[in-house]
């Protein structure tokens, strides 16, 4: 099972690789090879364990592939966030498009039908209007695209086990342990309902 980890990570570089989107083609490709790697130092480890490599530096290796392990989850969320970033902006056009329409309405308040023109904003209150508007809009990206936040979580989730084995982030095992049955049940949800793995 070991090694066909390694080689299925293997075999989705190979199908990510002729991906048309250059961002989503270096992210996946790249972390599908890296948690290759992973397992393979996983591989390692385990044929040090099993005595096959009595002189093996587990702890250098153990080190080895949780910087793989890192890496691949570093590209996943970079993936994550570009893909959400695209969905926002989409999102954002239809909107404005729909405000557009709005505003040619007759009725709608304006110096030649007798309205009044609409006070400008301080730019405390612009920025905060603005930043609450792109909060509201990610939620309800997330919020429409349940493959992609669950996603999400998962590789928050598991960020944090590579960051605490590398001594770079410790949280503490309870912590770890908490991410890691997190991370477990949302891939069995994945699993259960093949609809919520996101593509590609």
């Amino acid at each position: 099972m070991r090694l066909g980890n390694s080689a299925e990570a293997l075999e989705a570089a190979k199908r990510t690789v002729h991906l048309s989107d250059c961002v989503l083609r270096l992210c996946i490709t790249v972390a599908h090879l890296n948690r290759a790697m992973y397992f393979a130092c996983d591989n390692v480890l385990w044929a040090g364990k099993t005595g096959l490599l009595p002189e093996l530096d587990q702890n250098k290796w153990s080190q080895r592939s949780f910087r793989f392990y890192l890496f691949a989850l570093i590209l996943n969320l970079t993936r994550d966030a570009y893909e959400t970033h695209l969905l926002m902006e989409r999102e954002s056009r239809s909107s404005a498009a729909k405000s557009f329409n709005c505003s040619l309405s007759p009725l709608t308040p304006s110096p030649e039908n007798g309205g009044e023109l609409p006070l400008t904003p301080s730019p405390s209150s612009a920025l905060s209007a603005g930043l609450n508007k792109q909060f509201q809009l990610l939620i309800t990206v997330l919020r429409n695209n349940p493959p992609l936040l669950l996603d999400l979580l998962k590789n928050l989730c598991d960020v944090f086990i590579p960051l605490d084995r590398l001594g770079l982030y410790p949280t503490g095992s309870g912590f770890v342990g908490a991410c890691g049955l997190t991370s477990s049940v949302l891939s069995i949800l994945t699993i259960v309902h093949p609809w919520l793995k996101l593509k590609p």
